[in-house]
């Protein structure tokens, strides 16, 4: 089922950190001060080849908190296994599910989506472990946090990579592309 593409599009710290201990992304905020103006690093781009995006439930609770949603009329599914507040004003965008990421995929691949945004560390990591994930889009941020919320986990095999491109920007990030193979 290579038909509906699962896709990462995320930024980490040099060290491979998504977020702080907390979930803090202060540096990640720091970071995109000194982005020319206009540039997203293609994220534009990505979001309109993008049916439906897949994230955690701490994921979603951090985008609310940015005040405005960022997703338009896009459709997002929130994985959580409990009950998930969602307010009236995103109902006909937003769902939850508890699914596992094979079912998930298979349930949204049925509605005729090609191409799933999946976002959030331990839902990242779910998808890769299950061998859904088609390709990543990482971009490095110039910063050394120490610590903090790891893009990867621990898996039971390698996961290979074919490189696509990378693209070095003059304000210091670093965004590489990557198939998985197989």
């Amino acid at each position: 089922m290579r038909d509906v593409r699962c896709s990462v599009f995320i930024a980490v710290s040099l060290d491979g950190y998504i977020a702080r201990e907390d979930g803090g992304l202060d540096w990640l905020e720091a970071a995109n001060a000194t982005v020319t103006g206009g540039e997203d690093c293609g994220y534009a781009h990505f979001m309109q080849s993008v049916d439906a995006i897949v994230m955690g439930r701490k994921s979603y609770e951090k985008v609310r908190s940015f005040g405005e949603w960022p997703y338009g009329g896009t459709a997002v599914v929130v994985l959580s296994r409990n009950a998930l507040e969602i307010p009236e004003s995103l109902s006909a965008t937003v769902s939850h599910s508890s699914e596992r990421p094979e079912a998930l995929r298979k349930r949204l691949a049925g509605l005729g989506n090609k191409r799933l945004y999946i976002d959030g560390g331990m839902t990242i990591q779910r998808f890769l472990a299950a061998g859904l994930i088609t390709d990543l889009t990482i971009t490095t941020i110039p910063v050394i946090l120490g610590r903090g919320i790891p893009l990867f986990g621990r898996l039971d095999h390698d996961i290979a990579l074919k490189h696509v491109s990378t693209t070095s920007y003059d304000f210091g990030f670093v965004q590489s592309t990557y198939d998985v193979v197989g």
